[in-house]
């Protein structure tokens, strides 16, 4: 008896689900199928080592090369901060003055940083506070983004920019002074030209109009604002509205509690052509921004700028620890095989 069973017509005439009979399908290509041999194994170990390490280590002695002055100025200006506790005195001006002096010159560009301490913006209901859309310009509903409760005021009246992180903008004034024995002399300092080129002319944009206030018709600051967006540079309408740099710079959030934003660059004019010469200097604040509600601390930073970039080891560092781990591993696989080796040798007497 046949015990066959004959395919069913249905079957016959179902497609076939297997792969072609292609090289590619039935993975018949050719491959490289590296033999990894005690030389290749240690040569890969000691050259990568060797290059983390030079890496690591050119990144760090160029990191100590940077000159950086920073001074703590919330405990010197505790007089402006106890007036900035009440929100009640936010037109009142408070102005304070920190000396300090530069033992050696800065040579090169200068940059001017203010620094935040304590000042968490990794919160998940702050970072999303804003509107990407308004910030580029277009006429939009705010009502339907993150930004509440920093929308539209009681009468309807909506926010220009809206959402927390733009209504907790950083708006201390700080100046540079240079005092000579015979005159004091302002340092000259750029507020255009600190923020990425990609947010100043893909991310942020002001509304079509012929003139700023126009533009702006019907909103109003945000509430901790001492004036309205298209007045934050009276002097540059080019650094003005969505597209201040100082706007733009803070709207790119931290991720970590204390962190430092890049606030001006030194004009290298005049006697400043070189940098800043050494002797006495002055900070005049004007202190808008309280930070003892939460315990905070401000800092302004003056620092140079190498190859590399700033003042952060960090890079070299961790070059540094992986050249040296990938070099210990060589060390200790070579240990290893001449360990094995030895015993086969023996072995073999």
């Amino acid at each position: 008896k046949n015990m066959k069973s004959k395919k069913s017509p249905e079957a016959q005439t179902r497609p076939s689900r297997c792969p072609d009979n292609s090289a590619f399908k039935q993975q018949k290509l050719p491959a490289w199928k590296p033999q990894l041999t005690i030389t290749t194994v240690l040569s890969s170990f000691f050259v990568t080592g060797a290059f983390c390490l030079s890496a690591g280590i050119c990144l760090i002695l160029s990191a100590n090369s940077v000159r950086e002055i920073q001074i703590n100025y919330s405990d010197k200006c505790s007089d402006c901060s106890k007036l900035r506790e009440n929100s009640s005195n936010w037109n009142n001006d408070c102005y304070c003055s920190v000396d300090f002096m530069l033992k050696e010159d800065m040579l090169g560009d200068v940059f001017m940083y203010y620094g935040l301490q304590n000042f968490y913006q990794n919160h998940r209901r702050y970072v999303i506070s804003r509107s990407d859309a308004q910030l580029l310009g277009r006429d939009v509903d705010i009502q339907k983004s993150y930004c509440a409760p920093f929308t539209t005021y009681r009468n309807g009246t909506p926010m220009a920019p809206c959402g927390a992180i733009a209504n907790s903008i950083f708006n201390d004034t700080i100046d540079l002074f240079y005092n000579l024995k015979s005159s004091v002399i302002q340092v000259p300092l750029l507020k255009t030209g600190n923020s990425w080129w990609t947010d100043k002319n893909v991310k942020f944009r002001n509304p079509k109009s012929h003139n700023l206030s126009s533009a702006f018709a019907g909103t109003a600051r945000p509430p901790y604002w001492q004036k309205p967006v298209y007045l934050l540079d009276e002097e540059d309408e080019r650094n003005n509205g969505y597209i201040n740099d100082e706007l733009i710079v803070w709207m790119r959030v931290s991720a970590f509690s204390t962190f430092r934003n890049l606030y001006r660059r030194v004009s290298r004019t005049r006697q400043f052509a070189d940098g800043l010469p050494a002797g006495n200097y002055t900070f005049r604040i004007s202190y808008n921004f309280p930070v003892s509600k939460f315990k905070g601390k401000k800092h302004v930073i003056l620092s140079t700028m190498v190859w590399s970039g700033g003042s952060n080891p960090f890079l070299g560092i961790a070059y540094t620890v992986c050249g040296a781990a990938a070099t210990l591993t060589g060390f200790v696989i070579t240990a290893i095989h001449l360990n094995l080796r030895k015993k086969k040798t023996y072995l073999q007497k």
